[in-house]
């Protein structure tokens, strides 16, 4: 019985020169890995910052989007109220977040939140603020030393490269 014509296909020349082809694509893919470098890490959304808070040990709930505290029609809509406790802060603190698309509209609208602040902060000499290009989080203090430092870290991972 005749072999059939596919399995003399490993007798070819067409064998080693399509390995060849296929062993220089391979090469070249990782190469331009080299050449184009990592890309950089975004800022995450709402859901991604509340789950990196919750790894730095801080618990949060009842949110509330658009909440801006104030009535500012830029702000509303980057901003999220809500509680949060961990660390060393036993006792729940109302923050808002304030998500702005890029590094630019941060720096555009950074001087608001504090305008908007001042609508409901209820002491000034203790309101806090944690700033992470291009998240700003403001509160009601005075917040415990291990809560500010665990929410700074957690954030600023949140925002990835700030743009």
């Amino acid at each position: 019985m005749p072999k059939h014509p596919r399995l003399r296909w490993s007798r070819s020349p067409v064998r080693p020169a399509l390995l060849l082809c296929l062993t220089a694509l391979v090469i070249l893919a990782g190469c331009s890995s080299l050449v184009e470098g990592q890309p950089s890490p975004t800022p995450l959304d709402f859901g991604g910052i509340t789950v990196t808070l919750a790894r730095a040990g801080i618990v949060v709930a009842h949110t509330v989007s658009g909440d801006a505290g104030c009535s500012d029609p830029n702000l509303i809509p980057t901003a999220i109220a809500f509680d949060a406790s961990g660390a060393d802060q036993a006792t729940p603190v109302h923050l808002r977040i304030y998500i702005f698309s890029s590094r630019a509209a941060f720096d555009r609208r950074r001087a608001d939140v504090d305008t908007c602040a001042t609508a409901w902060a209820t002491d000034p000499a203790t309101f806090e603020t944690v700033d992470a290009t291009p998240f700003v989080v403001a509160g009601q203090g005075p917040w415990a030393p291990g809560f500010k430092t665990a929410l700074a870290a957690a954030l600023k991972a949140a925002a990835g490269n700030g743009d």
